[in-house]
Protein backbone atom coordinates (compact mmCIF):
# COMPACT_ATOMS: atom_id res chain seq x y z
CA UNK A 1 0.00 0.00 0.00
CA UNK A 2 3.15 2.36 1.01
CA UNK A 3 4.24 1.88 -2.45
CA UNK A 4 0.88 2.72 -4.41
CA UNK A 5 1.18 5.96 -2.10
CA UNK A 6 4.39 7.17 -3.56
CA UNK A 7 3.48 5.43 -7.09
CA UNK A 8 0.46 8.12 -7.28
CA UNK A 9 2.31 10.93 -5.89
CA UNK A 10 5.00 10.26 -8.78
CA UNK A 11 2.19 9.78 -11.19
CA UNK A 12 0.68 13.24 -10.18
CA UNK A 13 3.95 15.06 -10.19
CA UNK A 14 4.82 14.03 -13.66
CA UNK A 15 1.68 15.05 -15.25
CA UNK A 16 1.93 18.35 -13.51
CA UNK A 17 5.75 18.69 -15.26
CA UNK A 18 4.50 17.43 -18.57
CA UNK A 19 1.38 20.12 -18.47
CA UNK A 20 3.94 22.60 -17.16
CA UNK A 21 6.03 22.17 -20.29
CA UNK A 22 8.92 21.68 -18.05
CA UNK A 23 10.07 18.23 -19.94
CA UNK A 24 9.74 20.44 -23.28
CA UNK A 25 13.15 20.32 -25.17
CA UNK A 26 11.91 23.24 -26.56
CA UNK A 27 11.69 24.82 -23.53
CA UNK A 28 14.57 24.13 -22.33
CA UNK A 29 16.50 25.41 -25.40
CA UNK A 30 15.05 28.60 -24.98
CA UNK A 31 15.79 29.01 -21.27
CA UNK A 32 19.82 28.18 -21.89
CA UNK A 33 19.52 30.42 -24.93
CA UNK A 34 18.25 33.16 -22.03
CA UNK A 35 14.68 33.30 -24.46
CA UNK A 36 11.92 32.76 -22.19
CA UNK A 37 11.66 33.34 -18.09
CA UNK A 38 9.59 29.96 -18.11
CA UNK A 39 11.72 27.62 -16.63
CA UNK A 40 13.51 30.62 -14.43
CA UNK A 41 10.46 30.76 -13.32
CA UNK A 42 9.84 27.11 -12.19
CA UNK A 43 13.03 26.16 -10.66
CA UNK A 44 13.24 29.70 -8.89
CA UNK A 45 9.87 28.91 -7.60
CA UNK A 46 10.93 25.61 -6.73
CA UNK A 47 13.75 27.05 -4.58
CA UNK A 48 11.81 28.95 -3.01
CA UNK A 49 8.73 26.44 -1.96
CA UNK A 50 12.07 24.39 -0.62
CA UNK A 51 13.46 26.69 1.30
CA UNK A 52 10.27 27.42 3.06
CA UNK A 53 9.73 23.60 3.40
CA UNK A 54 12.78 23.18 4.98
CA UNK A 55 12.09 25.20 7.73
CA UNK A 56 8.36 24.16 8.50
CA UNK A 57 10.03 20.72 8.91
CA UNK A 58 13.32 22.09 11.33
CA UNK A 59 10.92 24.42 12.98
CA UNK A 60 8.21 22.27 13.84
CA UNK A 61 10.10 19.06 13.97
CA UNK A 62 7.61 17.57 11.29
CA UNK A 63 8.05 13.87 10.99
CA UNK A 64 8.10 11.64 7.88
CA UNK A 65 4.94 9.10 6.64
CA UNK A 66 6.51 6.41 8.52
CA UNK A 67 6.45 8.53 11.78
CA UNK A 68 9.91 8.70 12.23
CA UNK A 69 11.95 12.41 12.58
CA UNK A 70 13.57 14.00 9.83
CA UNK A 71 17.06 15.08 10.15
CA UNK A 72 18.66 17.65 7.91
CA UNK A 73 22.18 17.21 8.32
CA UNK A 74 24.42 20.75 7.40
CA UNK A 75 26.46 19.90 4.61
CA UNK A 76 30.16 21.08 4.24
CA UNK A 77 30.36 23.90 1.22
CA UNK A 78 32.84 23.37 -1.23
CA UNK A 79 33.36 25.60 -4.23
CA UNK A 80 35.05 23.41 -6.46
CA UNK A 81 32.45 20.50 -5.34
CA UNK A 82 29.94 21.79 -6.71
CA UNK A 83 31.30 24.11 -9.37
CA UNK A 84 32.44 20.87 -11.30
CA UNK A 85 29.27 18.61 -9.98
CA UNK A 86 27.34 22.00 -11.50
CA UNK A 87 28.78 22.00 -14.98
CA UNK A 88 29.23 18.32 -15.58
CA UNK A 89 25.13 18.11 -14.51
CA UNK A 90 24.24 21.26 -17.01
CA UNK A 91 26.19 20.22 -19.83
CA UNK A 92 24.24 16.82 -19.27
CA UNK A 93 20.91 18.41 -19.32
CA UNK A 94 21.82 20.84 -21.90
CA UNK A 95 22.87 17.77 -24.84
CA UNK A 96 20.47 15.86 -23.69
CA UNK A 97 17.56 18.38 -23.13
CA UNK A 98 15.98 16.75 -19.67
CA UNK A 99 17.41 16.31 -15.99
CA UNK A 100 16.50 13.13 -14.45
CA UNK A 101 13.19 13.53 -13.40
CA UNK A 102 12.18 14.62 -16.63
CA UNK A 103 13.93 11.41 -18.33
CA UNK A 104 11.11 9.43 -16.56
CA UNK A 105 8.52 11.50 -17.94
CA UNK A 106 9.75 11.84 -21.14
CA UNK A 107 9.63 7.92 -21.93
CA UNK A 108 6.42 7.74 -19.97
CA UNK A 109 5.03 10.02 -23.09
CA UNK A 110 6.41 7.84 -25.40
CA UNK A 111 9.74 9.14 -25.98
CA UNK A 112 11.62 6.16 -26.33
CA UNK A 113 14.89 7.62 -27.36
CA UNK A 114 15.38 8.70 -23.97
CA UNK A 115 16.09 5.15 -22.27
CA UNK A 116 19.98 5.98 -24.12
CA UNK A 117 19.97 8.69 -22.08
CA UNK A 118 18.46 6.74 -18.92
CA UNK A 119 20.86 4.24 -19.65
CA UNK A 120 23.74 6.76 -19.97
CA UNK A 121 22.44 8.00 -16.45
CA UNK A 122 22.60 4.52 -15.02
CA UNK A 123 25.98 4.20 -15.96
CA UNK A 124 27.46 7.40 -15.38
CA UNK A 125 25.73 6.91 -11.32
CA UNK A 126 27.65 2.93 -11.67
CA UNK A 127 30.99 4.77 -12.83
CA UNK A 128 30.65 7.43 -9.71
CA UNK A 129 30.35 4.78 -7.66
CA UNK A 130 32.97 2.70 -8.42
CA UNK A 131 35.03 6.05 -8.54
CA UNK A 132 33.75 7.84 -5.66
CA UNK A 133 36.18 6.83 -2.81
CA UNK A 134 39.16 8.02 -5.35
CA UNK A 135 37.44 11.63 -5.96
CA UNK A 136 37.41 14.95 -4.47
CA UNK A 137 34.57 15.40 -1.53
Amino acid sequence: MKLFRYLFIGAIFGITLAKAEVISWYRIYEMFKFQSFHMYGVIGSAVVIGVIAIQIIKRYKVKSVDGKPIHIHPKQFSIPRYLIGGIIFGLGWALTGACPGPMFILLGNGVGVILVVIAAAVLGTYVYGLLRNKLPH
